[in-house]
């Protein structure tokens, strides 16, 4: 009960701040309607505002402040008009409708779990080689965390532009990019897992005369769930991210990514917000559910989450 009281107030206080916030984002604004419409206000022309600090506009015009949370195309949207987006671009319309935030994110999410199956195939192979191969393990290892270092922005229209020059086009450009993101912290925490056995849990084996596949099978691979489950809930996310950047160097028409670029192209800030907290709240599911799945397996084996 603590904790949702916790919860809820530190929320409540977000809300708070984010509609303070958007009074003198979008008066500048809200002004230049009210002076279009006839309206009053201080001061009385728009170059004299401009040079004038929004606090400033806010003290000398406080009936406009109102006016701030409602506008059609504000610098920064209110909460309720986010909420508001998000539930007609949701329950209000078909899931196969252009219009939906439902029918972007299934496009973004069939390239962000495409991108996660191979990032975490591929994290897995190279932790295993990692732990049993010494070169591998100076040769690998520090390529793996140069790679992270390049910027994705940069690197996926180079990646894009690659690919599709060689006739590869559609979901695998995309899914390449939430891979790139997603399989280095499989990596780092699979290494970290398989390496979690002490010299005693080691040595126990040895005596029992096993061998390295044994060893690993019935030792390194279950000592090393815990870390894996927790490198796959970031690895999961860091694919969406993937998944909606490479969507933008394309000019995608559906995804979350195509749907931040033509609210971006026609300024309507809303719609970016309510792609934005889409993406969240995809990303928020898919975690759960790596949670969820997490638990029923560390429950057979055992082992306490």
């Amino acid at each position: 009960m603590k904790s949702l009281v916790a919860v809820l107030t530190v929320l409540a206080a977000i809300i708070a701040l984010w509609y303070a916030a958007c009074v003198p984002m979008n008066i500048k604004g809200v002004l230049d309607q009210a002076e279009r419409a006839g309206a009053e206000v201080t001061p009385a022309t728009a170059k004299a505002r401009r040079d004038m600090s929004e606090i400033g506009l806010v003290a000398n015009n406080s009936f406009a402040i109102g006016e701030t949370w409602v506008q059609d195309r504000p610098r920064l949207p209110a909460p309720h008009q986010v909420a508001v987006e998000l539930w007609e671009t949701t329950v209000e319309k078909k899931i196969t409708s252009k219009r939906s935030l439902i029918y972007h994110a299934q496009v973004t999410l069939s390239a962000t779990l495409l991108g996660f199956a191979i990032g975490t195939g591929l994290g897995i192979l190279l932790a295993v080689g990692i732990v049993h191969s010494r070169v591998m393990d100076m040769s690998v290892m520090p390529w793996a965390i140069v790679s992270q270092t390049i910027p994705i922005i940069a690197l996926a229209p180079m990646i894009i532009v690659v690919l599709y020059s060689i006739g590869v086009q559609g979901i695998i450009p995309k899914a390449v990019i939430s891979a790139y993101l997603s399989f280095f912290p499989v990596v780092v925490g699979m290494v970290k897992g398989l390496r979690a056995p002490d010299t005693m849990q080691l040595d126990l084996l040895k005596t029992y005369n096993a061998n390295t596949s044994q060893g690993f099978w019935k030792l390194r691979l279950p000592s090393s769930m815990p870390y894996l489950f927790a490198s796959l809930k970031i690895g999961i996310a860091a694919s969406l991210v993937g998944a909606i950047v490479g969507e933008l160097p394309t000019g995608a028409v559906a995804g979350l990514g195509a749907r931040l670029l033509a609210g971006s192209y026609y300024g309507q800030t809303v719609q970016i917000w309510s792609a934005l907290f889409a993406a969240a709240i995809l990303a928020a599911a898919l975690v759960a559910l790596l949670g969820l799945i997490e638990k029923l397996v560390l429950s057979r084996m055992g082992v306490r989450a």
